[in-house]
Order: C-alpha cells, then sequence, then structure tokens
C-alpha cells in the first residue's frame, strides 16, 4: 500500500463496496417528467385517479400524467373518456398507461384531435364503443395522434426534468443508465448539463427511431419540408462518444411491437383471454429490416423492443437477414432484443447463434404475474421471462428496469431476479421458481454485462484497476443476506469516477 499513499483513501468503515449498477433499459427523461406529475401508480379505480389528479389540475393547460394500469381495477377493463369528463369537463387530460403503449384521453382531447381520429393508424388502435366512437384509449401508434397536439416542453422544463431523474438515479447507486429512445433535442439538454457540470452519471444513449422512418427514394431534406428521418440524420452526424466521460450515442431504438399489459404484444396465436386479438405490429417488417439496415450499415447498434413471441420472431430474423445481407457474421454488432419477454423455445437457442443480447427486466416478471398467464395461457407462459432459459443457452442478459415503468431502485430488480417473488414474498417458492437467477448472475447482469451490451466492459463494469471508479457502498452484503432481506438494503454513498456524488 506504501506506493499507493499519495492517492486519496475513503473509508467504508466496514460496509460493503459494489461497482456501481448500471440500468441497461431506462426513459431518463420520462422519469424526470413524472416526478413533476400525479403518481398513478398503484391506482385501483378511475375515482382514485381523479383524487391525485386534482392537485395538479390548472385550468387552461393540458393536465399530463403516467402510471395507471386497467389491470388493477376490480373490472380489468380499460376505463372512458367519461371517468374523466365530469371531474375536468373543460381542461384536456392525457394519461399515459404505466407500460406507455396506451393512453387515456377525457373528450376535450377526442374533440381537440377531430377528424384527425377518424381512421387508425398502422401498428396503432383507437378503442371505439358500439358507435364507432373513440372511448378514450389510445393503443401505441394511435398515441402519436395526441401526442402531437400537447404543448412541447421548454428548455428550462427539460432541464429541470433531467435533474430530478438524475438524482433518483445516484440515490439507488445507478451510475450509468442506458437510455432508451430519445432525440437529438434531450442528446442536447444532457450535453448542456455536462458542459455546466450538473450531470452526475453516465448514459449511453438509443437514437428513437420513428415506426414510420421511411426515406423515399430521391428524397432531399431542406427549409420547410418534413424533418428527415432519424437514421438518415444519424448517418450523417455519426456517433457521438464519450462526450466527457459521460455520454454516448451510439444506438438506435427500433420497435416490433406493443407490451402485454395492454394486449398489443405481437403473438403468433391469439390472446387467451381475447381470441379475436395477436396484438399489433407497430412498423411495416419490410420497412423495418430497410431502416434497421441502415442504421447497422453506419456502425449504430440496434435495439429493437419485442414482447410478443410474433415480434420476437420478426425481430430475430430481421437480424438474420442484414447479417447475412451485409456479411457480417463475423462482426462484433452486439445486436438487442429489449425485453424478449415471451419467446417460442425454438428462438431462444437463435439469440446465441447470432450473439443477439437480450436485454431483460426482472421486475416486469413479478408486476406482470397477475395477468400474465391469462393473456398467454399455460404453454406460452412456460417460455415467458425465461431468464434461465436464455442462460442455459448461453445468451448474454444484461439487466435492467424499464423506469418509469417499474421503480428505479435496482435492488427491486436483483430480488425479483433472484427469487421470482413480489414485495409480498408471493408467490412463496416463486413464480415459475425454475427460472430463477443466480446472485453472481444477477450481479453481472447490473454490472459487467449491462457494460458490454453498451462496448464498455473495458471501462465500466467492475473494480479493477484501469476503469472509472464507479462504486457504491451498500448497508448490507447482498450476496449473503437473507433474500428478503435484499429490497431494503440502503444505497449508503454513490462514486463517480472516484467523486462522491450521493449519500445516505
Amino acid at each position: 500500500m506504501e506506493k499507493y499513499s499519495h492517492l486519496k483513501k475513503i473509508n467504508a468503515n466496514g460496509k460493503f463496496v459494489y461497482p456501481g449498477f448500471i440500468d441497461s433499459h431506462t426513459h431518463l427523461m420520462s422519469l424526470g417528467i413524472s416526478l413533476t406529475q400525479a403518481n398513478l401508480f398503484g391506482c385501483t379505480s378511475p375515482s382514485e385517479i381523479i383524487l391525485r389528479l386534482l392537485p395538479f389540475h390548472k385550468h387552461g393547460t393540458w393536465l399530463l400524467a403516467r402510471g395507471w394500469d386497467q389491470n388493477l381495477f376490480p373490472t380489468k377493463q380499460f376505463p372512458t373518456k367519461e371517468d374523466l369528463d365530469a371531474a375536468f369537463p373543460d381542461t384536456p387530460v392525457w394519461l399515459r398507461r404505466v407500460d406507455g403503449h396506451a393512453a387515456w384521453a377525457n373528450s376535450v382531447v377526442i374533440k381537440i384531435a377531430g377528424d384527425a381520429l377518424n381512421k387508425d393508424p398502422y401498428g396503432g388502435e383507437i378503442i371505439r364503443d358500439s358507435n364507432g366512437e373513440p372511448t378514450g384509449i389510445f393503443i401505441d401508434n394511435a398515441m402519436d395522434i395526441i401526442d402531437a397536439l400537447v404543448p412541447p416542453m421548454t428548455n428550462d422544463e427539460m432541464h429541470e426534468s433531467m435533474q430530478l431523474a438524475i438524482n433518483e438515479c445516484k440515490k439507488y447507486g445507478l451510475t450509468s443508465v442506458h437510455d432508451a429512445g430519445n432525440d437529438d433535442t434531450v442528446v442536447q439538454i444532457m450535453k448542456e448539463a455536462i458542459d455546466k457540470n450538473k450531470f452526475d452519471l453516465r448514459v449511453y444513449v438509443m437514437i428513437m427511431s420513428s415506426t414510420n422512418d421511411s426515406t423515399p427514394p430521391g428524397k432531399t431534406y431542406g427549409y420547410n419540408e418534413e424533418p428527415e428521418p432519424e437514421h438518415v440524420k444519424w448517418c450523417k452526424l455519426g456517433k457521438l462518444m464519450n462526450y466527457r466521460n459521460k455520454l454516448t450515442v451510439r444506438s438506435a431504438k427500433m420497435y416490433i411491437d406493443g407490451a402485454l399489459g395492454s394486449s398489443g404484444a405481437a403473438l403468433l396465436e391469439p390472446y387467451s383471454d381475447d381470441p379475436n386479438n395477436t396484438g399489433l405490429i407497430l412498423m411495416q417488417p419490410d420497412l423495418y429490416f430497410s431502416v434497421a439496415r441502415e442504421w447497422v450499415k453506419c456502425g449504430f447498434q440496434v435495439n429493437t423492443h419485442a414482447i410478443g413471441d410474433h415480434g420476437n420472431r420478426i425481430v430475430l430474423d430481421t437480424y438474420q437477414k442484414i447479417i447475412n445481407d451485409l456479411n457480417l457474421q463475423n462482426q462484433d454488432l452486439r445486436l438487442r432484443i429489449e425485453h424478449a419477454q415471451v419467446v417460442s423455445p425454438e428462438d431462444i437457442p437463435r439469440f446465441k447463434n447470432m450473439s443477439i443480447i437480450a436485454s431483460v427486466q426482472p421486475t416486469h416478471a413479478t408486476s406482470d404475474k397477475g395477468y400474465a398467464e391469462s393473456r398467454l395461457g399455460p404453454i406460452r407462459i412456460k417460455t415467458a421471462y425465461a431468464w434461465r432459459s436464455f442462460l442455459n443457452e448461453s445468451v448474454l442478459l444484461a439487466l435492467g428496469s424499464d423506469f418509469p415503468v417499474e421503480e428505479v431502485n435496482p435492488l427491486l430488480g436483483f430480488y425479483a431476479a433472484v427469487t421470482r417473488k413480489d414485495l409480498k414474498g408471493q408467490p412463496q417458492g416463486g413464480w415459475y421458481p425454475e427460472q430463477k437467477m443466480t446472485r453472481f448472475e444477477t450481479l453481472q447482469g447490473f454490472t459487467l454485462h449491462a457494460a458490454f451490451a453498451a462496448f464498455q466492459e473495458k471501462e465500466l463494469g467492475s473494480i479493477v484497476p484501469k476503469k472509472f471508479a464507479d462504486f457504491i457502498i451498500l448497508s448490507e452484503d447482498i450476496m449473503t443476506i437473507d433474500e428478503e432481506r435484499i429490497p431494503y438494503v440502503t444505497v449508503e454513498s454513490t462514486y463517480l469516477n472516484g467523486e462522491l456524488v450521493y449519500t445516505f
């Protein structure tokens, strides 16, 4: 130790030092925005939602919030515009579902949208009553119609939301996150905060690639024309690598289907609880192939949201086609599938065969277990949230939360991965316990394997010489304590590059 005597020393006071956690799938700006709005998570009825909204209601201003889940209602049915109209007859109300794949509007919003609601867009659905009138529920791409009407945030509002999100991350021991879908506006906000030394986090950004992101042959983009698609723009700009060692932009986020909770995940066979529904394909497969191919050609990693077994198969087929078409069999592409929730047994080995990373979120299993089997039936459920099945095929798992869909705290994901239980300890023995992960596998998923999924394993993910000194001090040892204690372990302090950025 004598030769290191000139270096800074940190006393952990007998507590437990771990690498800083890395969350492989987050929505950083959405988290910050949610912290400025009514919290609808856990509401068990529309009336409870209205009570939570009332303190945030300002006349003349859109009332926005997120977090409702109809699966928690006694009826388990989608709410309607009428549920909101009595409380908010003159204010536009637009409420995102917990997973962000459906939203709920009141009659004011529907009136503002007008004729734009006459037809469902590709990859989206406007739920309608028996008379063909919108009920107030918009699923997947149909939400874009209303989102376009919402007043944009100001620069100051975006900075405020970003700081709120970063503070939450530090509190729970996150030193790096993968931000799953943003644009150059948010990238600029991040750069401005970094330049002002107000960015105590490392962020790996996936640029959001629109589901209608096409480039007609011979099309040029100039003054007073529609903006150029993201893949065209970023292929010109090129990757942004390690901006002040805080920010990297070298990947694209694409979508192929919806979510299980809103019955939009694309399934090969109909939903067990909805025999006329197989979910939604959000992007025409030929267009998805052509855009994903362009991203790969210009050196960007492609990370595709796929939840249903049909969605996952389309992505696997597309990745295989791109690899073959561009002769990339020996290239280190690290293509990812985000969520990979429901995968046919014969498709699981294909991840390893193409070196595809499965970016999964353990708390999705424990949050969804109340309705997942009714959606999928007794056969498909066995290869849903199938982490052990992936590991048995030597597929690399990068773990995350999908916050604000789930809570920020990675220890909740750690607990869910190793126990397959909710915070009430249910079900006893775990939900489909054969799919549990070991503690070591889970730790790798939230550290070194997450770093690998972002091409950052040489800088992040473990405490070794020549890597950044990103580490945390925990109140208890998560590798040895009773598993029921894991969710209640405290992050005593968080260090980024050896500097204290959070203390309990």
